[in-house]
């Protein structure tokens, strides 16, 4: 399988794995000069990248948060995880929420987010009058507890 990326601006980075065992490829920012994202504000960041798993349809792209954003800068995708369809063939765009009580800036170039390539399942999709039990059932929302006992 080969990832193939575009660049749509001159500026665009090709993402690249950071260590040997990365999960992820870094996306960078591609502005002319820099950004500001106001606090509490989400902003649509651009990577001046398209994109495409060549020949392998049964995989996605996820945009994840790079933990050190999130961790030191308050800065995460607005959607936690963004989904890039296989089909799609537009400018991969990081839409960043600021939690922090700062504006921030981002500069061309910064790394902004994390691209991880998923296998996927499209199961048969059937309407059912019954599902089968289970221990849990309609459990959930703590419903196990909080404390490991």
């Amino acid at each position: 399988m080969r990832l193939l990326f575009k660049k749509l601006r001159e500026n665009a980075v090709i993402p690249k794995y950071q260590t040997e065992y990365s999960a992820g490829l870094d996306l960078c920012a591609c502005v002319d000069g820099e950004i500001s994202i106001p606090e509490g504000e989400t902003v649509k960041v651009p990577t001046g990248l398209a994109a495409e798993l060549e020949g392998e349809k049964n995989a996605v792209l996820l945009i994840y948060a790079r933990s050190s954003l999130a961790t030191k800068l308050g800065l995460a995708p607005a959607n936690c995880v963004g989904v890039v369809d296989w089909d799609y063939r537009g400018e991969l765009i990081v839409a960043l929420h600021n939690a922090s009580a700062e504006d921030r800036v981002i500069q061309n170039g910064d790394r902004i987010a994390q691209l991880v390539v998923t296998p996927i399942y499209r199961p048969e999709v059937c309407e059912s009058d019954e599902l089968s039990d289970t221990a849990r059932g309609a459990g959930g929302f703590g419903s196990t507890g909080l404390r490991n006992s």
